[in-house]
């Protein structure tokens, strides 16, 4: 899907960090657009778990800017980011395996409501409408809705953590190694969501050593190669050869 408005969503410019003495990140620049998903390619240790921290508040850049909806932000936190409405899925999903979607939604921001106007208590039939609403989303559908999400599959768990942000307002899903560890079938479930979230104007930045799940997903793709921008490239004019000569040089 093309892009929706003409003004990036996410807009990274000349972003540097630096741990003692090891340089993480140099002049890195990005941009996102709504409705568009950006790969971020690269060999480990090239900067990419780094930049994508920093995005998204765990760290903080000693040079650059990081642009949002066209203003620039300063995310102190990783709630700050979350208040603007940037989520990042990690590989291991955070998710409560001994809990429903609802609940899994809500984690630490459980809805309340009173009995008899007094006592609080969980509102669980809230929770229970918001998970069937965020899947239907999704066009994901699981049987059971109050079944714990550890006996859910990968791709299945993958579409509760999905949820779980655009339900919050996510505007910006940065998703880390979303199809590692998954068969086939899942990563094929995966791809599909975000496609999905695509075409609902959310814009997806796509960590992956998976070639094959990138070019299945992607627009853009921007390469890494220690710490610094090696190229970027539009999916429909590259190929897997040019984006590994890309990873490892020459």
């Amino acid at each position: 899907m093309a892009a929706t408005t003409s003004e990036p969503i996410l807009e990274v410019r000349g972003v540097a960090k630096r741990f003692g003495g090891v340089q993480a990140l140099k002049d890195v620049s990005m941009r996102l657009m709504p409705g568009e998903c950006v790969a971020l390619a690269g060999d480990n240790g090239a900067g990419k778990s780094t930049l994508i921290k920093t995005i998204s508040g765990v760290y903080q850049p000693d040079e650059g800017e990081i642009r949002f909806a066209g203003q620039p932000v300063h995310f102190p936190t990783p709630e700050a980011a979350r208040g603007h409405g940037i989520e990042t899925i990690y590989q291991d999903l955070a998710l409560a395996d001994n809990l429903t979607i609802g609940a899994n939604i809500f984690l630490g921001r459980e809805p309340m409501r009173k009995i008899l106007g007094v006592l609080p208590v969980i509102d669980r039939a809230k929770m229970a409408e918001a998970a069937r609403e965020t899947m239907a989303r999704l066009d994901f559908h699981v049987n059971r809705l109050d079944a714990p999400v550890g006996r859910f599959s990968g791709g299945q768990r993958q579409a509760v953590a999905i949820g779980r942000a655009i339900y919050w307002k996510a505007r910006v899903l940065i998703m880390d190694e979303p199809t590692a560890a998954l068969g086939v079938p899942e990563q094929r479930k995966v791809v599909q969501l975000v496609r999905t979230l695509k075409s609902q104007g959310q814009g997806i930045i796509f960590i992956s050593h998976n070639l094959q799940d990138i070019f299945a997903v992607a627009d853009r793709i921007v390469v890494l190669r220690r710490g610094q921008l090696a190229g970027e490239r539009r999916i429909a004019e590259t190929n897997h050869d040019e984006v590994v000569k890309l990873m490892v040089g020459g």
